[in-house]
């Protein structure tokens, strides 16, 4: 017996601007923080940049192509603030033209367009003038969507304003491992409020412009458990959620902070940044919410811990993962999706749909003796999570869509081009694509809307692929 989901359930992969176009100073786009990031010595791995990438920009159509061979229903993809609006106004005409021809051809192929507006490329234009620390920031982004949507809003009717706060919040400008590698606690968290209000100027645009559109955030949500039933570790715990997961949600769906929030950043920030009415935009009622999920934290109370670049909680520490773990040692636990998605739909979403926007596994894949790029573990890690979907579908959760993490081979951010996530393998010296087993195995999916009985394990998903 399969396990069948729902009729119109969407199966899709994901890409975002930077990771994959290339092109960086071509027909007219402007620098972003990501670009100087880059040139950081230090900064990512190996030095890698993402002047070329994936050439994606070059390379438009025969990528649709492949994304029509493989079955994909849709397709998330993120457009390059710098390269509609250079310096941060006006309008780049030929950047928009490169995602009108993209959403034509998403159309004409029968895919469904998903654009996400910010995936962290800020123009570093906006970042000499403070970036998302600068309130005015949001004003600016306003004007950038009405142009975007102002074309392609028409076309284009799922949206994701803002992808992953916290990472452009803690990442970004408390650890400063991304761009633009700022490393101040009380700016993280003024920029995790004003990305937060940015959306909601965005959703505001979206509903202005093209009300027929169903528009959303995209969060990065996290499973967290204490290590033990000790008090202190719950405690340590409760404090890892709220810093990943609750000061997101909170304003989101609550329409405030959570109170603890002001107790646990009482030392370094007394919210001024918040106005009157931000909170009341920010949790206006949104058509999705966007699930991008990756990690289960195991946290013990460990009081020598503090908020920094390293530690990141004050009080807690996560322990390292026990295998299974990816290539990027992150947990593979498909009952921590589950556990996340019924949470959302008890305690916060409340029968608001939700998409996985991302969802994915690192791996040093490639190119064997044969010619093919096999990789079973990714064929077993999705046919766990497909399953763990699936299972929270039953219990009720309005999941309409999964869209995996990623369509091909990208640069991964600070770690550059060390570790693969695509369905599709990319040489990055010729740039010729190679679906791996995993893009096979999901176009099977795909056409099913259905998972075999028998779960796939990673030591026998060679058989899967070899029935492909």
């Amino acid at each position: 017996m399969t396990i069948d989901f729902p009729e119109g359930f969407v199966w899709g992969a994901s890409t975002s601007a930077f990771q994959i176009e290339g092109a960086v100073d071509e027909q007219g786009r402007g620098p972003s923080i990501w670009d100087k990031f880059t040139r950081q010595p230090g900064a990512v791995y190996h030095g890698d940049t993402a002047d070329v990438a994936c050439d994606h920009f070059h390379r438009l159509d025969t990528d649709l192509d492949l994304m029509a061979e493989l079955g994909l229903q849709a397709y998330r993809f993120s457009i390059s603030w710098p390269r509609v609006q250079p310096e941060a106004d006006g309008t780049n005409e030929p950047g928009l033209d490169f995602y009108e021809r993209l959403v034509e051809g998403l159309l004409k192929r029968g895919i469904t367009p998903i654009a996400t507006l910010y995936h962290w490329d800020l123009p570093q234009a906006l970042e000499d003038r403070g970036g998302w620390s600068n309130r005015a920031t949001t004003d600016r982004f306003a004007d950038y969507v009405s142009a975007v949507v102002g074309r392609l809003g028409d076309r284009v009717r799922r949206w994701v304003t803002v992808n992953e706060p916290w990472v452009v919040a803690f990442v970004g400008h408390m650890e400063g491992r991304h761009a633009p590698g700022v490393r101040d606690e009380a700016t993280a968290v003024k920029v995790a409020h004003h990305t937060l209000l940015a959306h909601a100027r965005a959703m505001e645009v979206i509903r202005a412009v093209a009300p027929r559109a169903k528009a959303g955030i995209t969060l990065n949500l996290s499973d967290v458990l204490p290590a033990s039933d000790r008090a202190v570790d719950a405690a340590a715990a409760r404090n890892v959620d709220l810093f990943e997961n609750r000061v997101f949600l909170g304003p989101l769906f609550r329409g405030g902070y959570p109170a603890d929030a002001y107790e646990f950043w009482s030392g370094v920030t007394d919210f001024g940044f918040v106005r009157d009415g931000d909170l009341a935009a920010i949790s206006r009622p949104m058509d999705f919410l966007g699930v991008n999920f990756y990690e289960q934290h195991r946290v013990i109370h460990d009081p020598a811990h503090t908020n920094g670049p390293s530690n990141l909680v004050r009080g807690a520490r996560k322990l390292a993962p026990e295998p299974p773990i990816t290539a990027g040692e992150v947990a593979i636990r498909p009952e921590a999706l589950y556990s996340v998605l019924t949470r959302l739909h008890r305690e916060w979403t409340q029968g608001l749909p939700v998409w996985i926007t991302e969802s994915g596994i690192a791996l040093h894949d490639y190119v064997g003796p044969d010619g093919r790029c096999h990789d079973p573990e990714r064929i077993a890690y999705y046919d766990g999570y497909f399953r763990a979907a699936a299972r929270a579908i039953d219990e009720g959760v309005p999941l309409q869509g999964y869209i995996v993490w990623s369509l091909m081979d990208n640069f991964e951010w600070a770690a550059g081009y060390g570790l693969r996530f695509g369905i599709v393998h990319v040489d990055y010296a010729t740039q010729e694509r190679l679906p791996k087993s995993s893009a096979i195995w999901f176009r099977q999916v795909i056409s099913a809307n259905a998972l075999p009985a028998m779960p796939v394990a990673a030591g026998d998903a060679t058989l899967v692929e070899r029935s492909a």
